[in-house]
């Protein structure tokens, strides 16, 4: 049976039919949360008429109970060994049999039976979960206590006239609709003699969603890096000032700070995903997941069953050992969400997850990871062509960007025809002698020292802005195509993009300076930058030669890259401090930067990432991360 939940009119057909409420009286009679309005109706047929069905818009909804709510998971073994990644990932509430306390209840979707008051002494019932079985847990509320159905629970004469709660749970998400399509089908039978009766209700496991930028910032992650090291002090630095910046921006709850496994990239070993369905009352009953990156030796993801997971957080990790693993390709910097859209005939209400891959070479996030996000059959992954980029994230080039509009939001993307317009407009008017960069240097670390003129002059700059500004403009192509974005919305922020081995120049060398890079083992890259940094590898390796340029030039921001910065509010955004050239006291970029999202309503401020992020190929975006109100129904477009 095929899923198909991207049309908002998609039915997942059910059991057969159900009768009139003339003709169930004294009958089997089961009822879930069909409307879900957080109430489970058994006197009305508010919730009958759709049991036995399922699509986007309707039909009962039960949450993947994959949270920690009373932290009794171990994160180590005998002798406080490290467990392996598959013990860390293998415990949650959903794979014991028990409800651990009220928290865990609250994460069950409740189905009830209709009293049946006329029912003779010798009345019994029994339950089964019919489909779904194997990744279903059913429990029954008897005095208070809830107890797991098994083949031998029975209900009582009492219990079928009174009227029954159960609770439903998934122990899992859905992670590939070929062998789980996410449905569970609870059958109640009713015996009396030589007679019986029964009825079902189907429910389908909420999906597991990407955050998108019309969801509010809660709280903001970021790696503090541990140690007395030059890295360590600066990246201490910029959690601090980052720290400073969430506040001004109206986000009052503290910083969640990642620190065991000194992964400075926190946008990239985690994406922060959601599931939710309505509870008691009406009220959200909402789920973080921490959807941890397909990158089987990135240690830093353990983090989040050792520290992040507990009540209402839970953790997944999807990874196949025998998949190829395109490190960079499988960062999480690497998926961003276009806010929600219907355009085309299809419907997206939760957003729709964008993903890079190189078209030149044919390379691809991670199948596993890929099928799982399509099987949620609300995002269906879109793929944006990212070769031309060394570190290849689509968060490089291309953000959304709440608005006042009838859409609710724009897309925003680097100009790197801006970025060149700037220079030879500050050559043109005599300042071509201007130095590039206006950064400082450091004792460690000297500052660049080209000038405007010997950036226009250089090899290849032109030549690969030039090529960026195409393959972005390809990219929108795909983008207006699929969401019906037209030219009006865009946003278009000044940027300069430069290959790896043309980097940077520092005062004193005479050959580039290398970009230390994401790519490499996530331990690797952080001994590269805490303990050596950027500028000592060079007067280590004075005569170190170029690297042989790759068939498809690559690049990465010249300039730290604005685009590439984090949305803390609808109209606050935090961007990298560009350190551009600066004419008549002010920096050019800056300006630039300013006056764009100026004109899509936000106001920005800017942090220093110079030393912290941009010299290892990425930005403020590449080493934060966000939470976001998750409690918007997913299966509806959002008020315009």
């Amino acid at each position: 049976m095929v899923l198909a939940l991207a049309a908002a009119g998609s039915v997942l057909a059910g059991p057969a039919g159900s009768a009139s409420a003339a003709e169930t009286a004294g009958r089997a009679d089961l009822r879930a949360d069909v409307n879900r309005d957080g109430r489970v109706d058994v006197t009305g047929d508010s919730d009958k008429w759709w049991e036995d069905s399922w699509s986007v818009g309707r039909g009962a909804v039960h949450l993947p109970n994959i949270d920690d709510d009373t932290k009794r998971c171990p994160v180590t073994g005998p002798g406080g060994r490290p467990l392996s990644d598959a013990k860390l990932a293998a415990c949650n509430d959903g794979t014991d049999t028990k409800v651990n306390g009220t928290a865990d209840a609250a994460d069950l979707a409740r189905v009830r039976s209709v009293p049946l008051p006329g029912l003779p002494a010798d009345a019994k019932g029994s339950l089964k979960v019919t489909t779904g079985g194997k990744h279903t847990h059913l429990f029954l509320k008897r005095s208070g206590t809830w107890v797991l159905v098994t083949p031998a629970t029975r209900l009582t004469a009492a219990e079928l006239r009174s009227g029954v709660e159960f609770g439903v749970e998934a122990t899992d998400i859905v992670r590939d609709t070929a062998k789980w399509d996410g449905r569970a089908v609870v059958r109640l039978t009713v015996t009396s003699g030589q007679k019986s009766t029964s009825d079902a209700v189907t429910l389908r496991v909420a999906p597991l969603l990407t955050q998108h930028h019309l969801q509010n910032t809660q709280q903001v992650m970021v790696t503090e890096v541990q140690g007395e090291g030059p890295y360590s002090r600066l990246q201490q630095k910029f959690v601090a000032e980052l720290g400073k910046e969430v506040k001004k921006a109206g986000v009052t709850t503290p910083l969640v700070t990642f620190e065991k496994y000194a992964d400075p990239w926190a946008q990239d070993f985690v994406e922060p995903a959601y599931v939710n369905m309505t509870g008691p009352g009406g009220q959200r009953q909402v789920m973080r997941v921490m959807l941890r990156s397909a990158q089987p030796d990135r240690d830093a993801g353990r983090e989040l069953f050792e520290k992040i997971r507990g009540r209402d957080i839970g953790v997944v990790q999807v990874t196949d050992p025998a998949e190829p693993d395109d490190w960079s390709l499988n960062s999480m910097g690497n998926l961003e969400t276009i806010p929600p859209y219907a355009h085309g005939g299809r419907s997206f209400p939760a957003g729709r997850v964008i993903m890079g891959e190189r078209k030149d070479s044919g390379a691809r996030p991670s199948k596993v990871m890929r099928t799982m996000l399509k099987s949620q059959g609300m995002q269906d992954p879109l793929l944006l062509d990212t070769s031309w980029l060394g570190v290849g994230h689509v968060d490089e080039f291309v953000q959304f960007l709440p608005a006042d509009t009838p859409r609710g939001w724009r897309v925003g993307v680097a100009d790197p025809q801006a970025g060149l317009r700037l220079l030879r407009d500050a050559k043109r008017d005599g300042h071509g002698r201007t130095k590039m960069f206006s950064v400082p240097g450091r004792s460690d670390a000297p500052a660049p020292k080209e000038t405007i003129d010997q950036a226009l002059a250089s090899r290849h700059l032109v030549a690969d802005n030039e090529m960026a500004a195409r393959r972005i403009a390809a990219n929108l192509e795909v983008l207006k195509r699929e969401t019906g974005v037209t030219d009006g919305e865009i946003v278009r922020v000044p940027a300069l993009y430069t290959r790896e081995s043309e980097a940077f120049t520092a005062e004193g060398q005479d050959v580039p300076v290398p970009r230390l890079t994401r790519m490499g083992a996530g331990s690797d890259l952080v001994d590269s930058l805490r303990d050596r940094g950027q500028q000592k590898w060079l007067a280590e390796n004075p005569a170190a030669p170029r690297a042989a340029a790759p068939a498809t030039v690559e690049t990465s921001a010249y300039v730290p890259g604005a685009v590439n910065g984090v949305l803390l509010g609808r109209d606050r955004y935090l961007a990298p401090r560009q350190w551009g050239p600066v004419i008549g006291g002010k920096d050019i970029f800056t300006e630039a930067v300013n006056a764009a999202y100026t004109r899509a309503g936000l106001k920005v401020s800017y942090i220093d990432d110079w030393y912290t992020y941009h010299l290892g190929m990425g930005e403020v975006h590449c080493g934060t991360n966000t939470l976001r109100d998750a409690s918007a129904a997913w299966w509806r477009l959002p008020a315009r």
